[in-house]
Order: C-alpha cells, then sequence, then structure tokens
C-alpha cells in the first residue's frame, strides 16, 4: 500500500527539531526512501517553511527554545488544519504531548526514534491526510 500512495502523490515531511542533528537524521532517512523531507530548527522558522514547504506530515519536537511545542502546534493547525502532525519529546512532556493529542496531533513518538516505526508513523499520517483531504474534496462537490 505504500508504494501505491507514493507513485500517486509523493510524500511531503516537514521535521521541526532545535537540535540540527537529529533532525538531519530524521530528514536523511526520510529522503532516502523517497520522501520530499525538509528540516527547520525553530518554531518561527517551522511556521515560514510551513507557508513555502506546505508539508503533508510535520514531525514537531514539544522542546522548543523560543515557544512551546503546543504553542506551535495550534499555530500550524490555523495555518493548515489538515496537517498530520506527529509529536516528539524526549523528557517525557507528557501534559503537553495529552494536551495535543486532544486538539488532532495524529501520534507521538519518545526519543530516541526506532526508525522503522518511525517510517511506519509517518506513512499512516500520510494515508490518513489523504482521505481526509479526498472526503473533504467529496464534501465540497
Amino acid at each position: 500500500m505504500r508504494e501505491r500512495l507514493s507513485k500517486k502523490r509523493q510524500m511531503k515531511v516537514l521535521v521541526v527539531d532545535n537540535e540540527k542533528g537529529f533532525a538531519s537524521v530524521l530528514t536523511n532517512h526520510l529522503r532516502r526512501r523517497k520522501i520530499e523531507a525538509d528540516s527547520a530548527c525553530s518554531a518561527a522558522q517551522a511556521l515560514e517553511y510551513v507557508r513555502k514547504f506546505q508539508p503533508d506530515v510535520l514531525v514537531l519536537d514539544l522542546q522548543m527554545p523560543d515557544i512551546s511545542g503546543l504553542d506551535v502546534f495550534r499555530q500550524i493547525k490555523v495555518l493548515d488544519s489538515t496537517i498530520e502532525v506527529i509529536l516528539v519529546t524526549g523528557n517525557g512532556s507528557f501534559d503537553m504531548v495529552i494536551a495535543c493529542m486532544q486538539l488532532g496531533a495524529f501520534d507521538y513518538l519518545m526519543k530516541p526514534i526506532d526508525l522503522n516505526h518511525f517510517l511506519d508513523t509517518i506513512t499512516g499520517a500520510f494515508e490518513n491526510r489523504m482521505r481526509a483531504l479526498k472526503e473533504r474534496s467529496h464534501t465540497f462537490r
């Protein structure tokens, strides 16, 4: 099923993490699998990239230096409510994870991330977004 979806429309993923090395590992892992990926290292940069890059899936570290992950999540959903957001946390900030999940985040992952599980989660989020966009287009017909 992954292959069929990727042939129809290439997935676009934005990784947002203030740890540049970590963001680079995830982005490179996606690119090796022919997934269009980019990264941002601050909330301001992430919001700018969402406008320009228009990702299908956004991987968001909850511990950003300039603004809380919850606030970033809210702002991203205002820009595009259909973007699927996967939360990443390394320090067990579960209150923020729960708040974001209640606001519609797709899933969350704990650092260190298993790259195979990461890819499965990204793919599930993309498939979910494609279903939602398809349903939305049928609603407006």
